[in-house]
């Protein structure tokens, strides 16, 4: 008997929806015995979102504090598992606070030690570098990266920071007045990725994942826009500074964190309106002397190396 453990975090359900089509034809294995766990928090954050909370967890989220999960069952924790599938969000181009403290806890190393581990990501379109984050987290509980699934809002970036707006402080999953596209991850796209399973159980039933992520790769797993690469990298530049910055003076003057965020919201603005756009016309110009730089990123970020620095 194989034993599975899916872990995930989501708020308005979508994520949960996708990790459960994915190993739902695992589940009905007589020779795989699938646990899930969803995580949460001691202190749970709302949905939809206020404005005030959404933009107040960015420097705990950039700068992955943990904040407290509720204790996961010994039975859970007491089991070995062949295979983790691990749910997560992106939040300020990083893994979720709430991920991010589950990783941090006691409980994450005792259950990944030594484990083989499927990440799935749904996100509006940035990752690359959050999955990064994500390697280094999962190395610090001795597990082992076989696979990854990303799963984003296929409409271009500005419509998708209308929509996903709408979501968030909403918390409806509908078209924005009534023509622009539903946000999130379409529903075709969370229906298909039934088509993981196989490769995932194959590998699993035999022991062997060495070639996983090749398998999940062909099946459109991960698609790398170079474009939206080369903006992840940028944003984590800024989203540093500015998330130092907000956290230390958050412990001496509330005021000064305050208007350090309310900054923040006014660049975000600025950021995607401005200069994605001016970005992405340098990006088009400088291409062709890029390309090979391209090409090696995009082979590693659909991979699950880590790279060597």
């Amino acid at each position: 008997m194989k034993h599975v453990l899916v872990v995930h975090y989501s708020q308005s359900g979508q994520l949960t929806e996708i990790v459960n089509n994915i190993v739902n034809p695992m589940d009905s294995s007589e020779e795989i015995k699938v646990t899930h766990h969803k995580i949460e928090m001691e202190k749970p954050y709302p949905f939809p979102w206020n404005r005030k909370a959404f933009f107040g967890v960015f420097p705990e989220t950039f700068l992955q504090i943990p904040e407290k999960i509720k204790p996961i069952p010994s039975e859970i924790t007491n089991q070995k598992y062949d295979l983790v599938l691990l749910g997560y969000q992106v939040w300020y181009l990083t893994p979720s606070i709430p991920i991010n403290s589950f990783l941090k806890s006691e409980s994450a190393k005792k259950i990944l030690d030594n484990t083989p581990v499927v990440t799935v990501i749904g996100c509006r379109n940035m990752w690359v570098k959050a999955q990064e984050k994500m390697k280094t987290l999962l190395a610090s509980c001795n597990a082992k990266l076989v696979g990854n699934i990303v799963l984003v809002d296929r409409h271009i970036n500005h419509i998708s920071v209308i929509t996903i707006k709408h979501w968030m402080f909403k918390g409806k999953k509908s078209r924005f007045l009534g023509f622009f596209p539903k946000p999130g991850v379409s529903d075709k796209d969370i229906k298909n990725v039934v088509k993981f399973a196989t490769p995932i159980k194959d590998a699993l039933l035999t022991s062997n994942f060495s070639g996983l992520q090749k398998k999940l790769v062909q099946l459109g797993a991960v698609k790398i826009k170079s474009f939206l690469v080369l903006v992840d990298k940028r944003g984590n530049i800024i989203f540093s500074k500015l998330a130092n910055l907000a956290y230390k003076k958050g412990k001496t003057s509330k005021t000064g964190r305050k208007n350090l965020l309310v900054f923040f919201n006014y660049y975000l603005l600025f950021a995607i309106w401005i200069i994605a756009p001016l970005v992405f016309i340098v990006f088009l110009t400088a291409y062709i002397f890029m390309y090979k730089k391209i090409s090696r990123e995009k082979k590693y970020y659909s991979s699950v190396d880590t790279k060597n620095n």
